[in-house]
């Protein structure tokens, strides 16, 4: 997905951080490791060249030498992934949303390492026991077609006009993270299962059906074979470079008050039995400096993780504008994690999906 242009991060994404790093990592190395493996989410790299990872990597690289083998897909797929590969693990990192990421927790796929500056990320943005970190911080959203709707639908109910029949997506909840973060977002609304449930049974009408990428639903937007889908602030926030005709927005209740949405960071862990252990940490280590998190939001679109960085840039600006007057709140990822089997089978017998 085309991104921002991207100028050179500065000197200051600091050697001696990754120096440090490496140096208090030795003796657990693999011999002569020159790359590590990354199981990521969408959102973050470009196709074009210019997105936070793409830009992040090269750096890495250039200061360590050691090279990011790159893998991507949905968050669950990712985790899918890992899973399968347990007993030959080929991955180093993963990163993805919630709450996959607690999934892979729960299955035991994720080593614990507090990386650093970790300390600085707050507490419910990263495990108790130290297996994962929010990296990149991030929100559900929707996207509309500007040049179609001169406005964006102000309420859930909004998107059950006719209009939007065969021009409304959203991605599939339980594969996708931004799909699963949707149906939290209507439970919140909507005071709880049962009626987020009978809601998205109404929206089913208008629904073009299941996508288990929410990356590829913002190209539709922008081209008008889409008028609403769903997405997450920093993905489509930096897609507006490439795709001036989708807009923003955040379906409010029904029964009134601000526009809602909850928080959704890219949450990053050491893969258990990663083959390359002491280069992921470092790795770990380095989208944690402060160098890096200072970009996050020039280069990808996103939010700092740690709350010492605050960044001030054109895009910085902007994406606080963007979340002015959203009211946000944080879900009990691990709760949703327990329950998430039952939560997308009950979506399921209400969808028809």
């Amino acid at each position: 997905m085309p991104r921002h242009t991207v100028t050179a991060v500065t000197a200051v994404l600091t050697a001696l951080v990754l120096g440090s790093s490496l140096t208090a990592c030795a003796g657990q190395s693999s011999a002569d490791a020159k790359e590590i493996t990354v199981y990521s989410a969408d959102g973050l790299k470009s196709e074009t060249g210019d997105g936070f990872y793409n830009q992040v990597f090269k750096d890495f690289q250039a200061r360590t030498g050691i090279k990011v083998d790159y893998v991507e897909g949905g968050s669950g797929e990712m985790v899918q992934r890992l899973a399968r590969e347990r007993s030959n693990t080929q991955a180093d990192v993963v990163v993805t949303l919630p709450p996959f990421i607690q999934e892979a927790d729960s299955k035991g796929l994720l080593a614990a390492y507090r990386p650093q500056g970790s300390a600085q990320v707050p507490t419910a943005d990263k495990a108790a026991d130290g297996t994962w970190t929010s990296v990149v911080d991030n929100y559900l959203c929707f996207v509309y077609d500007k040049k179609q709707l001169p406005q964006p639908p102000k309420t859930w109910n909004d998107l059950l006009d006719p209009k939007f029949k065969g021009k409304l997506q959203y991605s599939t909840p339980g594969v996708a993270g931004d799909g699963t973060a949707v149906l939290v977002k209507a439970m919140h609304d909507f005071g709880g299962e049962s009626q987020a449930m009978a809601f998205l049974k109404k929206l089913q009408a208008v629904n073009v059906g299941p996508s288990s990428s929410t990356g590829a639903l913002a190209a539709k937007v922008d081209k008008g074979e889409l008028l609403v889908a769903n997405g997450d602030v920093q993905m489509n926030y930096a897609d507006t470079a490439s795709m001036p005709d989708q807009g923003i927005f955040f379906p409010a209740p029904n029964g009134g008050g601000a526009p809602t949405t909850l928080s959704l960071p890219y949450a990053a862990g050491l893969v258990k039995n990663a083959p390359h252990a002491a280069e992921a940490r470092a790795f770990l280590d380095y989208l944690l400096s402060p160098a890096v998190q200072q970009e996050v939001s020039r280069l990808g679109g996103g939010f700092a993780s740690r709350t010492d960085v605050k960044a001030t840039d054109a895009n910085a600006r902007a994406l606080a504008k963007i979340m002015s007057g959203v009211q946000v709140f944080r879900p009990d990822w691990n709760a949703i994690d327990d329950k998430l089997t039952d939560y997308v089978d009950a979506w399921q017998s209400a969808t028809g999906s």
